[in-house]
This record gives C-alpha cells, sequence and structure tokens, in this order.
C-alpha cells in the first residue's frame, strides 16, 4: 500500500442512464442509490493504481447528501478525495456535479483486502 496516501484525488465522469434513474418523479433523474455507487465506485478507481497486486477495497460506510437533481443523459462528474487513512481503513471525502452544479457530497470509508483471502472466507462462511 506504499503509495496509497491522503491526498489522492480522483475524478471521473459518468452518463446517466436509464438503469440509474429514479423515474416514479415523471421524469428520469439520477436515483440515490445509483448516485452513490458512482461515488463508491470513484473512490475505489482513485486507489486501485496504488494497490499491490492481489489487493482491492472493499466499501464499508456510506454518509451522503444528495442535493439536486441530474437528468438522464447528463454527464455527472465525481471527484474522490482521500482525505484519511488508518491502516488499513480509508476515509474519502466525495462530491458529485452535473454540469458545475453540487448534486450530492458526503463521506465515504473503504477497507483494503487481500481479493483471495476476503473471497475465500466468505465462501467459507456461505458454506
Amino acid at each position: 500500500m506504499s503509495g496509497v496516501r491522503p491526498g489522492l484525488t480522483g475524478e471521473f465522469t459518468y452518463l446517466v442512464e436509464e438503469n440509474m434513474a429514479a423515474n416514479h418523479l415523471g421524469v428520469g433523474v439520477l436515483s440515490t442509490p445509483s448516485m452513490i455507487a458512482l461515488m463508491e465506485i470513484s473512490c475505489h478507481r482513485t486507489v486501485e493504481p496504488y494497490l499491490e497486486e492481489g489487493y482491492t477495497t472493499v466499501g464499508t460506510y456510506v454518509c451522503v447528501f444528495h442535493r439536486a437533481p441530474a437528468p438522464i443523459g447528463g454527464e455527472v462528474r465525481v471527484k474522490a478525495t482521500l482525505v484519511d487513512m488508518d491502516g488499513r481503513k480509508l476515509v474519502f471525502r466525495v462530491e458529485a456535479y452535473w454540469k458545475e452544479k453540487l448534486i450530492g457530497e458526503g463521506e465515504h470509508h473503504r477497507f483494503i483486502v487481500n481479493e483471495k483471502r476476503f473471497a475465500s472466507k466468505l465462501k467459507e462462511e456461505l458454506s
């Protein structure tokens, strides 16, 4: 985990697709669960290049505000900043924008895990 350190920032752009929408409003807009998923993906993508081979991250905590809508077909930009690190625990500040408007913000925690050990433990628990 030598390259994973507070201050790492990633920005990623996503197209809001039909399957990401909350359609019950009479107009298709990015749903809160989909916005959270984009934030989680962005945090993972921010640190992934710095992880040792065989390691990944898993989400453990999300606390966000969904402040404004983004339409189907709109581009949403998500910024993830690693603000704190305690061993394998990673704490991110996340922000989502449609155009220049802040549509969501909050905090997301991820944990660095060994992929094989994680999968093995899960399989054991499921059997």
